[in-house]
């Protein structure tokens, strides 16, 4: 085991698979000499060279439209997209291109596509810095949307992901890059894509979450038995598509209660489509409404730091979620 924080779990990473497979390569804006926007290839140019670690132009439709071609070609392209915000211009690209191949094809063509998006709010970036767009493409089948919580994880889905056939969207919390650290295998370590953890057993009710979220689950389970000894079991999705249904069914049949939390806008979130199948799967294990805890619907995440404080969810929110639904 070693100890890394979450960005770098995802820079090592890269770097073990640009070694173990000349196909490899990773191309976006500043990922050269900089290192990337929050450094997550900081010393791969200077180790790989410019034909492998490819600064590209200002044009997201294009690093995804070229990272397709490559595919198909044989290579295993690693885009990077600096903010989820930025990814919408290549939405046809991925959604009607990439998503879409090997369906068309009858399986013949596969595209073995990475797209590194850093994602969500609470690092003071204002609208266009902090959006959460991981809805938009699990609606999308064809993908695989991946999210990790912990270097651990950062580190084994994004070894899957690379090897993966088919196009994966790995969304990173950018918010935990350097606060959230932990133990991270040595050696060739790989996490399934589709498969939850769960990241806190407990009995009295579940809370599921995903990134940044699923981290401050865990404090507020913590923070509630110590404080009220309710025992909350945290359900770390990891994968949202296609998501664990084993794993969340299984979950609210031991505790009965559910609670949902996720950053991005309440209505249509992906927290729905959790909600969705509970209700119509698990209603009779139910022992109490399904709770979703999110941000409001608005367009965007504040910059101003008394609202984006009221806008994201975090820990003594969840907190009293928790206490609320274990109170039903």
């Amino acid at each position: 085991m070693a100890q890394m924080t979450l960005i770098e779990a995802i820079r090592s990473t890269m770097d073990e698979e640009l070694a173990r497979d000349p196909r490899v390569f990773l191309v976006g804006e500043d990922v050269g000499r900089r290192g990337g926007v929050f450094r997550a290839s900081q010393g791969l140019f200077e180790k790989y060279g410019g034909e492998r670690v490819i600064d590209a132009p200002l044009a997201e439709l294009s690093i995804v439209a070229g990272g397709i071609g490559a595919a198909l070609a044989g290579l295993r392209p690693i885009c990077e997209i600096q903010f989820a915000a930025f990814v919408h211009p290549a939405f046809n690209q991925i959604v009607n291109e990439a998503a879409k191949r090997c369906y068309r094809s009858a399986g013949q063509w596969n595209v073995p596509l990475v797209i590194r998006c850093a994602y969500g709010g609470g690092i003071g970036g204002g609208l266009y810095h902090s959006q959460s767009v991981e809805a938009f493409f699990t609606h999308c089948p064809g993908l695989k949307v991946v999210i990790p919580a912990t270097p651990a994880d950062a580190r084994g889905l994004l070894r899957s992901a690379v090897r993966d056939p088919n196009p994966v969207l790995f969304f990173e919390p950018k918010k935990g890059y350097r606060s959230i650290q932990g133990d991270v295998p040595e050696g060739d370590y790989t996490v399934p894509i589709g498969v939850a953890r769960i990241a806190r057993a407990g009995r009295d009710l579940s809370v599921f979450a995903y990134g940044m979220m699923a981290h401050y689950a865990l404090i507020a389970a913590e923070q509630v038995a110590q404080t009220d000894g309710i025992d909350a079991e945290v359900v770390d999705l990891r994968t949202l598509l296609p998501f664990d249904r084993e794993t969340l069914l299984a979950s609210i049949r031991r505790t009965s209660k559910a609670l949902i939390v996720y950053e991005d806008n309440r209505t249509m979130g992906f927290g729905a489509e959790l909600a969705a199948v509970l209700a119509d799967e698990a209603f009779a294990d139910l022992d109490g409404p399904v709770r979703r805890l999110t941000g409001p619907d608005v367009p965007g995440v504040p910059f101003s730091p008394p609202m984006q404080e009221y806008f994201m969810p975090n820990p003594d929110k969840i907190a009293s979620a928790i206490r609320e639904l274990a109170a039903y």
